[in-house]
């Protein structure tokens, strides 16, 4: 039986970070709450890396999660661009450290895979479907926030087995180890 857990998604970002919490229940998953932090109005980025670990600090303490997830920076073209995602992205799993939750990273491929079963789904298209997963009324005005909740899900739907964890979890030993019943 699955273990009860609490699962915070994160979609970094600089101008506007996405969050989305649920809450894993036997077999069910359940929509706790999501959201995003606005960055835009912030003058530095210095502020803005203070605002995302400050507001993620508090999600932590109302929350509780037991485990976070985050999307992986994708490659682009704008240097400083990836480095300020990556600055707000490691902020984020720093403040995780700081509570002692374990983070897990997904690519926004495997995140829209496992969400829609496409790679190559729009935003929109993930957002409709965590609606009809997640049974929440309105598709909010700022994706982010759902991008932030997909996170969570791909989470859970991959049973906490990200990018830092892939090695780990692919090789024979951890086979064996982590099925004792088929060794004959």
């Amino acid at each position: 039986m699955p273990q009860d857990k609490i699962i915070l998604g994160i979609d970094p970002g600089t101008t506007v970070m996405g969050y989305g919490i649920i809450q894993i229940v036997g077999k069910e998953m359940k929509l706790i709450n999501f959201g995003v932090i606005h960055l835009n109005k912030l003058p530095t980025h210095p502020d803005k890396l203070k605002k995302i670990f400050d507001r993620l600090e508090a999600i932590i303490k109302e929350y509780k999660p037991d485990e976070m997830a985050i999307e992986a920076p994708f490659f682009g073209k704008n240097v400083q661009s990836m480095l300020k995602l990556g600055r707000a992205q490691g902020v984020a799993i720093a403040a995780s450290l700081n509570y002692n939750i374990p983070f897990e990273e997904y690519t926004p491929k495997r995140i829209k895979q496992a969400i829609t079963g496409s790679g190559n789904a729009s935003k929109e298209q993930v957002a409709a479907m965590l609606q009809q997963l997640l049974k929440f009324d309105e598709i909010p005005k700022y994706l982010d926030a759902t991008d932030g909740l997909a996170a969570a899900v791909c989470h859970h739907y991959s049973k906490g087995v990200g990018e830092h964890n892939k090695s780990k979890s692919s090789n024979w030993s951890s086979f064996v180890k982590n099925n004792p019943d088929r060794k004959k």
